[in-house]
């Protein structure tokens, strides 16, 4: 079920945003739509060149490791 939700946008943006979806033929809410999922996955999942270098830096591995362990034990303290 879709949802309505309202969103204030600077006139300039907004001019921007709607001359994009003008640009890709497609109605202004799938632009912004399309534009919000995307941001989200890009920041929520690791691409292959960032595990790449974590798997290249040992201390953090070790360190990671170490984390996993105290977990599974439940020792440790949770940061907020």
């Amino acid at each position: 079920m879709s949802k309505t939700v309202t969103l204030r946008l600077d006139e300039a943006v907004y001019e921007e945003l709607k001359e994009a979806a003008r640009g890709a033929r497609r109605p202004l809410s799938n632009l912004i739509e399309t534009a919000a999922l995307q941001q989200i996955r890009r920041e929520q999942f690791t691409d292959d060149a960032e595990v790449a270098e974590i798997k290249e830096n040992e201390a953090l591995l070790k360190r990671l490791r170490e984390g996993s362990q105290e977990a599974r034990a439940r020792r440790g303290e949770f940061v907020d």
